[in-house]
């Protein structure tokens, strides 16, 4: 990302809050080139950033946890560092991410926050559209589908929609495993079987936010 201002606030979080991660960042002239092992580029509050020759990058000297007060930290970029990718990275062990949020003054934050390909730049909500011709629905009874829907992750949020004319088919939505969402109708009439035509089926994935 291109930064204008060069002061950066950083909070990360792990999946189920452990500990871990250290800061990672890698620096770039006007040019996108890497510059490597210039002192004075980077500077953080709460660790001493270490050059790591293999990666070309600046890693944090410790792990960030809460017992080291070091787990929310700001970081200084130096004057000639026109871009930077930053980042937490599993130095020491296997991490999970959660959640990576930078944050700076509103009139000098980077025009793009970009993630990996698997992530779309700025993108929180996924949807897909698929034919359904449910079965025969007796009181009471369900059905099962499997939609694809790029990536939704389990833990998203999902929602169901179908083009149907009865009320009496009640869904349910779930990011049931990476890019899969799966969608039960349940017939809820009380005494009426409903034996529907092919419909359209929306489904609707939005990424789980952390406050």
């Amino acid at each position: 990302m291109h930064f204008a201002a060069k002061g950066i606030a950083l909070g990360h979080w792990l999946i189920s809050g452990v500990d871990g991660g250290r800061l990672f960042v890698r620096c770039f002239d006007a040019g996108m080139t890497v510059r490597e092992n210039v002192v004075g580029d980077v500077l953080a509050s709460l660790t001493t950033p270490i050059w790591n020759s293999p990666s070309k990058a600046w890693t944090g000297g410790a792990p960030m946890a809460d017992s080291s007060l070091n787990r929310r930290m700001t970081v200084r970029l130096g004057p000639s560092v026109a871009f930077a990718q930053i980042g937490i990275c599993g130095f020491d062990g296997t991490i999970e991410l959660e959640a990576l949020r930078l944050y700076g003054l509103p009139g000098e934050a980077p025009a793009l926050l970009c993630g990996t390909p698997a992530l779309p730049v700025g993108t929180r909500e996924f949807q897909a559209e698929v034919s359904w011709d449910l079965p025969s629905l007796a009181p009471g009874n369900t059905s099962l589908l499997d939609v694809t829907v790029a990536n939704c992750r389990v833990g998203d949020l999902a929602d169901a929609a179908l083009a149907s004319s009865t009320r009496f088919i009640e869904l349910d939505a779930t990011a049931w495993t990476t890019n899969t969402v799966r969608v039960m109708a349940r017939n809820i009439s009380p005494s009426a079987t409903f034996d529907l035509n092919s419909a359209t089926l929306s489904v609707a994935v939005t990424k789980r936010r952390v406050q």
